[in-house]
């Protein structure tokens, strides 16, 4: 069964200790909900972008860290889902499920198939 990737997209200075109880709620039952279709193959949440760490290769081989997000944007992936669904169809309809829960912006996007050995 394909996988698919639900992002779920926080503005650079979204501070988790603004989530309601409601929304908490809504993102549970999301969550039971997924796992009782057998959807639900992972899920995690993700520290705001600032704690984030960047690695680019040099051009000598030489790899640099550096802090912060890798792209410069206005809005990063707070959290997301790894699906098990029979289409995409099917995780676009988890996808509007998780708009309405998080409150916030989400990507759907189908992992690519790996070739077996």
């Amino acid at each position: 069964m394909p996988q698919f990737l639900v992002a779920i997209h926080h503005p650079d200075n979204y501070d988790t200790s603004l989530e309601t109880e409601a929304m908490i709620r809504d993102i549970d039952v999301l969550n039971e909900e997924m796992a009782a279709a057998g959807a639900r193959f992972f899920a995690g949440g993700l520290q705001s972008a600032p704690h984030a760490k960047s690695l680019r290769k040099q051009p000598g081989g030489e790899v640099v860290l550096t802090d912060g997000p890798y792209l410069e944007a206005k809005e990063h992936i707070g959290g997301f889902w790894i699906l098990d669904a029979a289409n995409i169809d099917e995780a676009v309809a988890w996808g509007r499920k998780a708009v309405v829960a998080c409150r916030a912006s989400v990507e759907v996007r189908e992992f690519l198939a790996m070739p077996t050995e």
